[in-house]
């Protein structure tokens, strides 16, 4: 049976919404990345939004600091205005020997004025969607 986590950092909670469903929908828990992993994992969904166009110095920290073997990384985000977080984690992934999947989930999150009441219930349902699907291939 593949070993499944899902880390994700949320100041705001965007994040940590679509973190819960993809994690309820794959069947374990969603935590933040003040929980390192402590054991080896086929899958990791990991999750966080940009911020002043770069990913915040925790997630850079949390990658740096992995120490148990990961197959694949499935990249989640929110964000307001770009599309993905991917070119900010893609080379701290890969210079720590892990590979980022090209499929990818992104919604949009509210930000000030702008996305009010995003992430909704329909971006929670494709995101669970989107990791069952994961999981089945």
């Amino acid at each position: 049976m593949m070993k499944v986590a899902v880390r994700y950092y949320s100041k705001s909670g965007n994040t940590k919404k679509i973190a819960e469903a993809i994690a309820k929908a794959v069947g374990v828990e969603a935590k933040e990345i003040f929980e390192p992993l402590s054991e080896d994992v086929d899958l990791l969904f990991f999750g966080c939004a940009p911020y002043a166009f770069d990913v915040d110095p925790m997630v850079k920290k949390f990658i740096k600091d992995i120490n148990v073997n990961i197959d694949w990384v499935i990249n989640f985000c929110t964000t307001a205005g770009i599309k993905s977080t991917r070119k900010y984690i893609e080379k701290l992934f890969s210079e720590k020997g892990i590979k980022l999947a090209e499929r990818e989930f992104s919604c949009r999150g509210e930000f000030g004025i702008f996305h009010k009441g995003k992430p909704n219930s329909e971006d929670m349902k494709a995101a669970a969607e989107f990791a069952k699907q994961i999981v089945r291939e």
